[in-house]
Order: C-alpha cells, then sequence, then structure tokens
C-alpha cells in the first residue's frame, strides 16, 4: 500500500491555500498526479518545508519518520505541491534535499486546481 506525504510552501499553507484543501480533494479524487494510485492509497500527512529556503526540510522528514515508526507508518511516495513545484524559487534545492533524505520517489505535482484569476 502507497503512503502518500505532501510537502508544500510554508507561507503558502499558511496564508493562501487554507489547510491545502486542493491537495486532499485531488489525492481523494485521484486527479492529477494521484491518478497513478488505487484505493488503497492512504494519505499520510501534510508537512510544510518549513519557511525558505527550506533549510528545515530534513530534520521536518526526520520528525515524520520517527513520530510514525512506532506505528509503521512510513512515506513511500512523497508528492511536491505545487506551491513549491510551481512557483518556488529553491524549488531545485529542496526536491534534492527530500530525495537525498526521505529514501522514497519524489514526484512533482498533486493537482491543477488554479483558478484563472485568483485575486479578482
Amino acid at each position: 500500500m502507497e503512503k502518500i506525504l505532501i510537502v508544500g510552501c510554508k507561507n503558502t499553507m499558511d496564508d493562501v491555500c487554507i489547510g491545502c484543501s486542493r491537495c486532499m480533494v485531488a489525492f481523494n479524487r485521484r486527479e492529477g498526479a494521484f491518478e497513478r494510485y488505487g484505493e488503497d492509497a492512504e494519505l499520510l500527512g501534510l508537512l510544510n518545508c518549513g519557511g525558505c529556503p527550506g533549510a528545515s526540510i530534513v530534520p521536518r522528514l526526520i520528525q515524520v519518520k520517527l513520530w510514525n515508526m512506532p506505528l509503521g507508518e512510513m512515506p513511500t511516495k512523497v508528492h511536491i505541491a505545487p506551491c513549491i513545484a510551481d512557483h518556488c524559487p529553491h524549488a531545485d534545492d529542496l526536491v534534492t534535499k527530500i530525495q537525498v533524505k526521505s529514501g522514497c520517489e519524489v514526484v512533482m505535482g498533486c493537482h491543477a486546481y488554479v483558478p484563472e484569476k485568483i485575486y479578482v
């Protein structure tokens, strides 16, 4: 069974996206980058990058592993939310750190639910 961890931008998650519901909706509907999974995949969690420039992503990933180890729940895939994948100037460095330290496949993107005119 796939255990999915979504990593998003701290600023976006705190101030714009409000709970990252679009990533969760896409996962629940198996749309966008989540089309690849069957019904037995589970969302393990949402994690923010820790803030620019993503320097605390490694300790945050370690925390995920430590907190979930006694439960036997470890991520098997890490999805990079659109707020990082499409908009973050630190995305390449952040993704490299996640690939090296997570020990699982990193998938760029979650959904394409972007309003045409978000601030109008």
